[in-house]
């Protein structure tokens, strides 16, 4: 769960993470320099940063990922198990997509690339793409002083049987920062003879959404690939968006539903949107929709999830206490669209729960490969 920003902590708390001393010194007086940033403090280690985290309770944490003893990856791995917030990464080794991708895995909000030279001259030049992701980690903490999920509106907690009589015969998925290591959690517990397609939009730069998709394939039963366009829907595939490409589907029976790739809208703030991907779904399987929304920071997926709300499907989200970052599950919570709030754990049996058919004779027969 991230720290509210309170009264009395009207900037962001940022702590800088580094082995070298001329970096730590950098990183502060380019931070220092705004007015709406404080640096409460630095670490020149894993170790030393789990330590001051804990002390010092920063809102942000920019981390090197080459550091002596625990490094950056185990560091950041230990930061979202035992006390979550939003991590920029600043190291020379992000300008490998690997490198990037895995810490995005393990739940960095961003990354940004270092100029090693020790000369400050050089290293000014990451000030201006350090400084703009500092205050887009920000936008992302909550807004309201003391926002608890008892200010939520009411929302059920039992079974989904509870609300609906039609099995979901899709399952929208929509999620951002963090949101690799919510998939990884949900998508390797589903069995190899899932009875419905799932289609995913994950806001990631250009490259990583092939990478992502061949890892959650390697974990899971089920199939999980990038999205082809014009590709048919098939039970027990999970579709992931590729990054710079909307997706929907298009079709009017149910059965024979094939995936359209766009780039249009260009105006659009992420492409992938979670709200385009959702609103077709949400059109063509109207009540036999399951829409859930993970970890992520800003709103899009809200107005998808409506349209699921709206048709009478099924929607629930990831809960704060699970989630790296809690705007995208707030933000549908707060709209009053949502089912419930659950525990990444939970959200394979809930998916489960919801795809299982009340009236065998009403499942959709996908047609054969």
């Amino acid at each position: 769960m991230l720290h509210p920003i309170n009264s009395q902590r009207s900037r962001v708390r940022v702590l800088v993470v580094d082995d070298s001393a001329f970096m730590r010194t950098a990183l502060t007086r380019m931070i220092a320099s705004e007015s709406e940033f404080e640096v409460v403090g630095t670490a020149c280690c894993g170790w030393e940063a789990l330590e001051k985290i804990s002390r010092l309770d920063p809102d942000i944490i920019t981390l090197d990922l080459q550091m002596p003893g625990l490094d950056g990856m185990e560091t950041l791995r230990r930061i979202m198990l035992q006390r979550p917030r939003l991590v920029i990464v600043v190291s020379g080794s992000v300008n490998q997509s690997n490198t990037a991708f895995a810490a995005r895995a393990l739940g960095a909000f961003e990354c940004v690339s270092k100029n090693l030279s020790p000369n400050s001259l050089e290293i000014g030049h990451i000030r201006q793409d350090l400084i703009a992701k500092l205050r887009a980690a920000a936008e992302s903490l909550p807004e309201r002083p003391g926002w608890r999920m008892g200010n939520l509106p009411h929302m059920f907690a039992g079974a989904v049987s509870d609300h609906t009589t039609s099995a979901s015969e899709i399952v929208a998925i929509g999620a951002s920062t963090g949101g690799p290591h919510a998939l990884e959690e949900i998508l390797p517990r589903l069995p190899a003879d899932f009875p419905v397609p799932i289609l995913i939009v994950q806001h990631m730069p250009y490259g990583f959404t092939t990478s992502l998709a061949d890892r959650l394939n390697q974990l899971s039963s089920i199939t999980v690939r990038e999205a082809i366009h014009g590709e048919t829907l098939r039970p027990g595939v999970a579709y992931l968006a590729p990054a710079g490409q909307h997706m929907t589907i298009q079709g009017s029976d149910a059965s024979n539903i094939r995936i359209s790739l766009d780039r249009e809208p260009v105006e659009s703030l992420h492409i992938p949107s979670v709200d385009l991907m959702m609103k077709s779904v949400a059109q063509i399987f109207t009540e036999r929709t399951l829409g859930v929304i993970l970890t992520g920071m800003g709103n899009d997926g809200a107005e998808g999830i409506r349209a699921i709300h709206l048709y009478g499907g099924i929607t629930f989200g990831q809960d704060e206490r699970t989630c790296v970052v809690f705007g995208m599950p707030r933000a549908c919570a707060e709209g009053g669209l949502l089912t419930s709030l659950v525990p990444v754990s939970q959200i394979p049996d809930r998916i489960l729960q919801a795809v299982q058919p009340r009236n065998a004779s009403s499942r959709v027969v996908w047609n054969a490969p």
